[in-house]
């Protein structure tokens, strides 16, 4: 009998042992943002924290307005009940001071935040790069003028990092339309990104072609609105009060929105860990100086999400991860 018994947990230890390394490693993950202009990057933070491949290690303010942007995520990841990640302040630039969701963190104060904060967000980027024995996936979903001072302090993060973002018009443009534009995040601080494409690590972006196609409209709006999920709740409460300061000065107030707005940054947190629902092309893509990505078979290649294979495949998981 006792052989027996012990044959049994031998036999249970080595099935357990075998489910653990048959698991996928969760992705480091840095995320880097401009949080607290257009609201996609609260979703976008949301869709990491919900997300199970992902461990996030850093989350970083970036374009500017420091204090303001880490305030968002601190209280964001407070919220979430998601303290373990570090919350980082991004280098101060000269940019407008539109603060659109400054009413949420009104009585916030960062010395409030449970977790580490770090006032050098560029130094805790390459530390944590550095110092972990995983690659580390850069999720930028805003201008980069905070990875282009990365590479410049220390250059050897392209070979210990991969980059993923939300970046470009490669042959759609913004509304879906044929005729690409200077999309937002390459535009709004061009040297930054010509840095950011050149250096020599493993690029994967969704430009507008993608990820300028998503917005949740009835019942798919509806299930995130109407969710008791407190980060949802988190995300609902902050698409309030940005709608609120975008529409303040329209006649009849800003109203209730019955849709989300276009959620960019969701599609390049999904391609940190899958591309299933998107077609990938490898495509040379150069950024010029009026920050148009420019497709251009001489320089580095881009793993570039260029079309859904399921747009409502995509919008259904968003919904399905952000309500669960």
């Amino acid at each position: 009998m006792k052989i027996q018994k012990h044959c049994l947990a031998w036999l249970l230890l080595g099935l357990l042992a075998s489910q653990l390394a048959a698991a996928p490693a969760k992705i480091p993950v840095i995320l880097d943002t401009d949080i607290g202009d257009d609201i996609d990057d609260t979703w976008a933070l949301a869709l990491a924290l919900k997300s199970p491949e992902i461990d996030l290690k850093l989350v970083v303010g970036d374009y500017g307005k420091p204090d303001y942007r880490a305030k968002l995520l601190a209280k964001f990841l407070e919220t979430a009940n998601r303290t373990d990640v570090a919350v980082g302040l991004g280098i101060e630039l000269n940019v407008g001071q539109q603060l659109r969701q400054e009413a949420w963190i009104k009585d916030y104060s960062l010395d409030r935040y449970p977790g580490k904060v770090h006032k050098d967000g560029i130094q805790a980027i390459i530390d944590t790069v550095m110092n972990s024995p995983q690659q580390v996936t850069l999720l930028c979903i805003g201008p980069v003028p905070n990875i282009a001072e990365v590479l410049k302090r220390e250059p050897r993060v392209a070979q210990k990092a991969r980059f993923v973002g939300m970046h470009g018009s490669v042959r759609v443009g913004y509304g879906g339309s044929k005729q690409i534009s200077a999309e937002w995040n390459v535009k709004a601080h061009v040297a930054s990104c010509q840095k950011v494409f050149t250096a020599p690590w493993e690029m994967t972006i969704t430009p507008l072609d993608t990820c300028g196609l998503i917005q949740l409209r009835g019942t798919k709006y509806a299930a995130v609105s109407e969710s008791q999920d407190p980060i949802a709740r988190a995300i609902i409460e902050n698409y309030l009060v940005w709608n609120s300061f975008n529409q303040e000065k329209k006649p009849g107030g800003a109203g209730i929105p019955k849709a989300s707005s276009t959620l960019f940054d969701c599609v390049a947190v999904y391609l940190a860990y899958s591309t299933d629902l998107c077609v990938m092309e490898s495509i040379g893509l150069r950024v010029d100086d009026a920050g148009f990505t420019r497709e251009d078979a001489t320089v580095k290649k881009v793993n570039t999400a260029i079309a859904w294979k399921s747009l409502p495949g995509f919008e259904d998981f968003l919904v399905q991860r952000l309500t669960k």
